[in-house]
């Protein structure tokens, strides 16, 4: 089989699951992970026996000082590579895609950026056809993900009409949380809507959806909570068959032990699961009403983890080594250890 070369540019919270999560898979190979640290994050990358590269000869010196085993810069894993995964900050994959353009390199940027980084924006459940070929898509964020996913598998049941949401998001991923986040207070997002309900739309423009969201003092997860209006009166249980239809959404229940994100983030530690991830939304089946032609339910996003299947099968995508968007799905699902139930 031929296998898809793979190269990571940003090796920090999103870039070494995204590497972790390539090596799963029977139809890529990892190319390499690039970097500008010398700290323990990208020494971990070596003994997981990655290639290291520096971004350029500059900080691959600073990186081969500090006894890191770097192979080149930036420029000589691209050209090895078919596809660059960039993983770096917000707004730094922007500056970096007239490299990728000028190498011939396909590229994927993730949720930081915006969408006319790229002209196209990323769900496999929603529109992967629409990629399958392209030079570059975006991986929309952790919430934008979340929503789109749950609203899809609404709409595609012939029960959605408009959905408003609230999201509870945590202040800053935890390996920073002793550098910034919030204590002791809520900070509401003053612009309504707030960027995710626009941004879902840049997957779908028909969803009716507006958001707002307030920064909370926590950083294990996302809390989405969300009132849609149905295309008519249905019942739970067609709800459930309908967010059932979606692979990558899991039901749970309060009376399981799990009444809030911490006790969720146990049960991936108790799965095994790398990094405690989950890859699913976790929407609480027990706390799920519907009210006439209204539908109220709340649901966890894991911030670090969930945008990782997608960047996955959008690899297949734009490499058109998978063109059926069921099939790369069911692949990534497989190696991931996805699941619609988690007991």
């Amino acid at each position: 089989m031929e296998r898809i070369k793979v190269a990571i540019n940003g090796y920090g919270v999103i870039g070494k699951r995204v590497a972790d999560a390539v090596k799963l898979q029977d139809d890529m190979e990892l190319m390499g992970v690039c970097d500008v640290v010398t700290d323990w994050r990208i020494k971990m990358a070596v003994r997981k026996g990655y290639p290291v590269y520096g971004f350029d000869l500059s900080f691959s010196a600073r990186m081969k000082e500090a006894s890191i085993p770097v192979i080149g810069n930036l420029d000589e894993m691209l050209h090895a590579a078919d596809i660059v995964i960039d993983c770096t900050p917000k707004k730094i994959a922007a500056q970096n895609i007239p490299k990728y353009r000028l190498m011939g390199k396909k590229f994927i940027v993730h949720g930081g950026e915006k969408h006319e980084t790229t002209g196209h924006s990323f769900g496999a459940e929603n529109n992967y056809e629409t990629a399958i070929g392209r030079e570059s898509t975006r991986v929309v964020s952790c919430n934008t993900t979340s929503i789109v996913r749950t609203l899809t598998a609404l709409k595609n049941a012939g029960l959605l009409v408009k959905a408003r949401g609230t999201l509870l998001r945590r202040a800053t991923d935890p390996w920073e949380s002793h550098l910034s986040g919030i204590m002791n207070t809520l900070v509401p997002e003053k612009d309504i809507p707030s960027h995710q309900g626009p941004d879902a739309q840049t997957i779908d423009p028909s969803l009716d959806v507006i958001t707002v969201a307030i920064k909370v003092p926590e950083t294990l997860s996302h809390l989405h909570y969300w009132n849609v209006q149905l295309t008519r009166q249905a019942s739970k249980e067609e709800v459930l068959r309908a967010f059932g239809n979606s692979t990558r959404i899991a039901l749970i229940n309060y009376s399981d032990g799990l009444p809030a994100n911490n006790t969720l983030k146990e049960l991936m530690l108790e799965m095994g699961r790398p990094y405690g991830d989950m890859y699913e939304v976790a929407v609480w089946k027990d706390m799920l009403k519907v009210q006439g032609d209204e539908l109220f339910y709340a649901y966890i996003v894991d911030n670090q983890a969930i945008v990782i299947p997608e960047t996955i099968d959008a690899i297949r995508a734009l490499t058109g080594i998978e063109t059926e968007a069921e099939k790369s799905i069911l692949k990534t699902n497989e190696s991931l250890g996805i699941k619609q139930s988690f007991y």
